[in-house]
Parts: structure tokens; sequence; C-alpha cells
């Protein structure tokens, strides 16, 4: 009886704070979603109409495009860079924990300081390469849709594919390596080991990595906000922005809530999806 009561002692800091920041919120959140709460007047329940609006809303319907493509291009790079980080590092050499150290050390740097870095570094740096070796695609790199959207997917690999390897290394580092050594005397090529052999049993590291990518990749703000603000004329906008624009930029309060809960919806699906296909992938290997 002592063990169960010291139990919920010590849980019940971390229910309350999860009930009050997490689930509290979202519940107002999808209450003030059927009004037109502007954040300081009184709301009026107005039904559906905020939900369909979003689905007629043109910047939305933009932003959310965006951010799928900008969102399946990252997830793809960001997995193939880390697990060869991780195939890199777990090989015996002299100066791997140093690579591994450096390879996660941009993850370390918050979103926002990475963004006005790498803004600095395209504008700047770029530039100044592009004019000296008269290359006229270095000039301007964050003025233009195209080179923007290679901007943010460059910087979130570059964030993200350290963290990514961090996870690849658990899984690489427990397999058996009888099974390694058994394939190479059979004659098994170093392809064939990672394709036969390790990949298969490394697929839980991939439903965790896609997961943790597939997340931060669809809510990202902090750096499209440091790193292109949207623009330009918020082509560059990804749907996190779009929201918070819409929440404190015009002070649709409702509007913005309806646009978070469709986002939520369309990321649990996803997620949920992926999760569901490669656990299943899981359980074939």
């Amino acid at each position: 009886m002592n063990k169960k009561r010291w139990i919920y002692i010590f849980s019940a800091p971390v229910i309350i704070a999860l009930f009050v920041v997490v689930l509290l919120p979202f519940v107002f959140g999808i209450y003030y979603s059927f009004t037109d709460w502007d954040g300081v007047m009184d709301p009026a329940f107005v039904g559906w109409s905020n939900y369909l609006k979003v689905f007629q809303d043109p910047g939305f319907l933009s932003a959310l495009w965006f951010t799928i493509k900008f969102s399946v291009v990252a997830i793809v790079l960001i997995n193939i860079i880390g697990l060869s980080l991780a195939m890199l590092v777990t090989n015996r050499f002299k100066g791997a924990n140093i690579m591994r150290t450096i390879f996660f050390m941009p993850n370390l740097i918050g979103g926002l300081i990475l963004g006005f870095i790498w803004q600095f570094i395209f504008t700047e740096a770029f530039s100044a390469v592009g004019s000296a070796l008269h290359i006229a695609g270095l000039q301007d790199w964050l003025a233009t849709t195209n080179t923007g959207f290679w901007a943010l997917v460059i910087v979130m690999c570059w964030q993200m594919s350290g963290y990514i390897m961090v996870i690849y290394i658990s899984y690489l580092q427990g397999i058996d390596k009888e099974l390694i050594e058994a394939a190479s005397l059979d004659g098994a090529t170093k392809w064939q080991s990672f394709w036969r052999i390790k990949f298969p049993l490394i697929m839980p590291g991939f439903t965790v990595s896609l997961f943790m990518t597939l997340s931060n990749c669809f809510k990202l703000y902090d750096q499209n906000l440091s790193l292109t603000n949207g623009g330009p004329y918020n082509s560059t906008q990804m749907v996190a922005m779009n929201i918070y624009n819409s929440a404190f930029a015009d002070n649709k309060m409702g509007y913005a809530q309806a646009k978070a809960v469709i986002f939520f919806i369309f990321i649990a699906i996803i997620s949920l999806t992926q999760v569901y296909v490669t656990s299943r992938k899981e359980v074939e290997a």
C-alpha cells in the first residue's frame, strides 16, 4: 500500500502538468474552433463555418502543400544521412567517437538561432562565393521559392541527421556480431550483409526515426520564421506559421484553432499509418 501511495505522489505532478498544459488547452481549443473568438471579445458560436473556410483558404492549402513537399524530401534525406553516419561511426577506426560528437552537435543548437546562423550563410557567404565564381544561382539564395525550399531542407537535415544517427547507432550496436561473421564466411558481400541481415534487424529503428522526423518536419516553425519568414510572398510559409499568423497577426483565434485541429488530425493519421506499416515490417523481419 505504501509503495502504491509513493507511486501516486511522484506521478501526480507530471499528470497535473500534462492535464493543465496539454489536455485542458486541447479541449478548449476544440471548443474555440467552433467560435469566432478574436482573443479579446466573448466568443460566439459559429458551428462548422470555420472548418469550411479552411478548405477554401488558398493560403492554408498552399502552406499545407509546401509542408508536405518539404516533409517528404527532408524525412527521406535525414534518414539516409543519419543511417549513413551511423554505419560510418560504428566501424572501428580512430576518431569515431569524436565524429559522433561532431555529427550530433547541430541538434543542440536552438531552432531560431540555427535559422539565423544559416540565414547569414545563405545571404552573405553564398552571395560572396557566387559573386567570386560568377555563379548566379548562389546569389540571393533566400529570394526565390525554389532556393528557399532547399534552404529549409538543408538546415533541417543538418540539424536532425546527427540525432537520428544516434538512434540507428543503438540498433546497429545491438546486432549480434556472430551473424555478420557467419555471413562473411558464407561469402556475403558488405552490401548483402547490410541488406539481408542488418537492415531487417534495425527496422524498429526505422519506426522510431521515421516517427521523429515526420513529427518534427510537419510542425516546423522556428526555422521557417528565422530563415525565410515565409517569403517571398508567403510561398515558403509552412502550416505552423500560417496558423500562427491567422491567430496573432489577423486576430482570428477561432479560425486559427480550426486550422490547428485539422492539422492535428492530418498529422495523427499519417503518423499512426506510418507506425502501423513499419511495425508490420518489424514482425515480418
